[in-house]
């Protein structure tokens, strides 16, 4: 009959159990099959310094920080969404932000690497917004004949939306209005100097730098809801608009308690097919885990949804995002 080992006996066999098991998990660790950590300096392509991207960019860093600590998450300013996937295809960024039409018609151009972009999550929406001072007769975009308009910067998501609202409302973009090329860290201020008689801009919900211009001047916001038919007219290209209404509490100090009829367009995060799996799982991670957190001061990331993030049309998911998502399914 065996006998059990004495009390001596047993811490020792405990002891090299316990001895062995950590062993093996810093054999796991260090093994050539293991998934190595993130480290290293990363760019990320924003946009200007007083939009949403900017600052949602600066409450992702932070979060990085903690959940990847060995990842330099640099911040890169930009004009806006076509200029971000440019420099993301160059190489000069490894993740950025852009709206899902200016994606498509980055595609659509068979612009230099548009077969490489791939998506992280699908963020939150921009909603489209022309600003007007509050007593302009401005009522519809077909108003703005013969005015100096602000159309965003070249290179803009906000450009290429207000080109084609120009289209929808029978106006030409270069000959019916002054455009002024410049963004939202210019227009408020030229159109509180009276530079600017409008302005579109493109962002979530609220921008700071329209609240901070409601606060000293008064402005009112211009409906676009009756272009919506005539836009979607102009066929694929518009399939990524919807139509939309900006809460009435959005801008307190413009709307006056009205909600206003507009058009919205989701934002991507994307980088491309050669982005490493294990960075892009962890950055895809953080996106979605901070969504409260960063949803506090940038309230349009509140609609960062683990369900929805998946849809990134028109850009397939990057296969380390992919991962991520299979992971917190199962």
């Amino acid at each position: 009959m065996a006998t059990l080992p004495g009390p001596g006996r047993r811490r020792a066999l405990t002891a090299a159990a316990a001895a062995l098991a950590l062993l093996g998990l810093v054999l796991w660790f260090v093994q050539p099959g293991a998934p190595p950590v993130p480290r290293g300096r990363v760019t990320m392509a924003t946009g200007l310094p007083t939009g949403v991207y900017a600052r949602y960019g600066e409450l992702l860093k932070d979060d990085l920080a903690r959940d990847l600590p060995k990842v330099d998450l640099r911040l890169q300013r930009s004009e806006g969404s076509l200029d971000n996937l440019r420099r993301l295809v160059s190489g000069r960024a490894a993740f950025t932000i852009a709206t899902a039409d200016a994606v498509a018609d980055y595609q659509d151009r068979n612009q230099p690497g548009a077969d490489r972009l791939r998506a992280c999550a699908r963020l939150y929406d921009d909603y489209m917004q022309l600003v007007v001072p509050r007593g302009s007769p401005v009522r519809s975009v077909r108003d703005l004949k013969g005015l100096r308009v602000g159309v965003g910067a070249d290179g803009s998501g906000v450009q290429l939306i207000t080109r084609r609202l120009m289209l929808a409302a029978g106006l030409d973009f270069e000959q019916d209005i002054v455009p002024v090329r410049v963004g939202i860290d210019r227009m408020p201020d030229m159109l509180e100097r009276h530079d600017l008689d409008a302005f579109f801009w493109s962002g979530g919900l609220p921008t700071t730098a329209l609240q901070r211009l409601a606060q000293r001047y008064p402005v009112r916001l211009v409906q676009l809801g009756d272009l919506i038919p005539a836009l979607h007219r102009q066929g694929a290209p518009t399939r990524y608009y919807r139509a939309a209404v900006m809460p009435a509490d959005a801008y307190p100090h413009v709307q006056n308690g009205q909600p206003v009829k507009t058009i919205a367009v989701a934002n991507l995060l994307v980088t491309t097919d050669r982005e490493d799996a294990e960075l892009t799982f962890g950055i895809t991670k953080t996106v979605i885990d901070s969504r409260d957190a960063i949803g506090h001061v940038v309230h349009a990331a509140q609609n960062v949804d683990l369900r929805t993030a998946v849809f990134t049309d028109p850009l397939p998911l990057h296969a380390g995002a992919r991962r991520y998502y299979v992971s917190v399914k199962q």
